[in-house]
C-alpha cells in the first residue's frame, strides 16, 4: 500500500514568524496589568491560577523554566509516581486524575498524568503563561504594598555578568502569589529589601507539615501571599517531601483569599 498524499496549507516562515510575533506580544500586552500574577508553576501555583482564572479573574502566571509543573512531574527519589493524603484525593477527582489506594488516606498517581491534567486545566480556565521568564524584583507602592514584578528573560541570568546588561520590564497586579517552592523567591525579596523576615523551612514531618502549610497560606505581607512549600519557607514549617495534598489545597485556599479580597 503507498503512502497517503497529504496536502499542507500554503504558509511560508514569514507567515509563521509573523503568528508568533504577533500572538505573543499581545498575550504579553495584555498583561501589563493582570488582577493577580503568580510567581511559580508549580502544584500549588498552577492549582490557584486555575481557581482564579476560571472565577473570572485576570491570571498570568511567570515560570523560569521551560516546562511547568514543578515537582508534581517526579515523585521521590526519581519514581514518577505521586503521592497524595485525604482529603487531596478530592481534587484528584475535580480535575479528573486516576488514582489507586495504596492504604486507608493514602492514595497514589501517576506523575506525568497528574501534572498534564492539571496544566490543561490551568489553561483551560484562562490562565496565561510566560515560561523561560524568571522573576527579578517586586514593584512597590504607597506603604510599600507589594503591586507587580519585575521580570526577564531566563536566559539572560545565564549569560556572565559582563555581556548580561538587559533590563527587565515590569508588570503590576493587584496581588502577587509566591508560589516559587522550597527558595520563596519573591518573600525572599522582601527580605533583601529589609521589609520581611523568612526564616527558611525545617526538616521533613510529613503529619505536621501538611495542615500546617494549608493553615499558613495567606498574606505574608501587604499584596503579596504565599502558597505551597513558599508557605514553609515563610514560617520554618517542616517539609513534607513527595507528597501533595497541601500543595494542591494551599493552591485552593491562595485563590480563595484573592477573591474574598476582591469581593470586599
Amino acid at each position: 500500500m503507498g503512502a497517503t498524499e497529504i496536502t499542507f496549507a500554503k504558509v511560508g516562515e514569514q507567515e509563521v514568524s509573523q503568528a508568533i510575533i504577533s500572538s505573543f506580544t499581545k498575550m504579553l500586552e495584555e498583561h501589563v496589568h493582570s488582577d493577580v500574577i503568580i510567581i511559580g508553576a508549580g502544584p500549588s501555583g498552577l492549582m490557584a491560577g486555575k481557581e482564579l482564572a476560571a472565577s473570572g479573574l485576570k491570571v498570568l502566571i511567570i515560570e523560569r523554566n521551560n516546562y511547568l509543573g514543578g515537582g508534581f512531574w517526579m515523585g521521590g527519589y526519581l519514581m514518577n509516581k505521586i503521592t497524595v493524603r485525604a482529603p487531596g484525593e478530592e481534587v484528584l477527582d475535580e480535575l479528573h486524575i486516576p488514582y489507586e489506594e495504596y492504604m486507608p488516606g493514602l492514595y497514589v498517581a501517576d506523575a506525568p498524568h497528574a501534572c498534564s491534567k492539571l496544566i490543561a486545566e490551568t489553561c483551560e480556565s484562562g490562565a496565561s503563561i510566560l515560561n523561560m521568564t524568571s522573576f527579578d524584583d517586586v514593584v512597590l507602592r504607597e506603604g510599600n504594598r507589594v503591586s507587580g514584578v519585575v521580570i526577564n528573560w531566563t536566559p539572560v541570568y545565564k549569560l556572565p555578568r559582563e555581556v548580561s546588561c538587559v533590563d527587565p520590564i515590569a508588570l503590576e497586579s493587584e496581588y502577587v502569589i509566591d508560589s516559587t517552592g522550597h527558595e520563596a523567591v519573591v518573600a525572599s525579596k522582601l527580605r533583601d529589601h529589609g521589609l520581611l523576615e523568612i526564616p527558611g523551612e525545617g526538616g521533613m514531618w510529613i503529619e505536621q507539615s501538611e495542615e500546617l502549610i494549608v493553615k499558613h497560606t495567606g498574606e505574608v505581607y501587604p499584596g503579596l501571599i504565599v502558597t505551597g512549600m513558599a508557605v514553609a519557607a515563610a514560617y520554618s514549617i517542616p517539609r513534607m517531601g513527595p507528597t501533595f495534598s497541601s500543595m494542591l489545597l494551599s493552591g485552593k485556599r491562595a485563590a480563595e483569599i484573592v477573591l474574598e479580597n476582591f469581593r470586599d
